[in-house]
């Protein structure tokens, strides 16, 4: 239990494939991965930002 397996996966793909057509689904996979690629950098940015803040407080002590 817990992780998905070929056959599951098989299964959502397929019911993807389905839903939305073989046009249609590069596309959402090309918005996935842009919205993927900018919450990397939204929390990298945000770890950034709480470093450099830890690290000025550190020094003003």
């Amino acid at each position: 239990m817990g992780f998905i397996g070929v056959q599951e996966l098989l299964l959502i793909l397929l019911i993807v494939l389905v839903l939305f057509g073989a046009k249609k689904v590069p596309e959402l996979a090309k918005g996935l991965g842009i919205g993927i690629k900018e919450f990397r950098k939204a929390a990298k940015d945000l770890d950034s930002d709480k470093e450099s803040s830890s690290l000025n407080d550190k020094d003003s002590k």
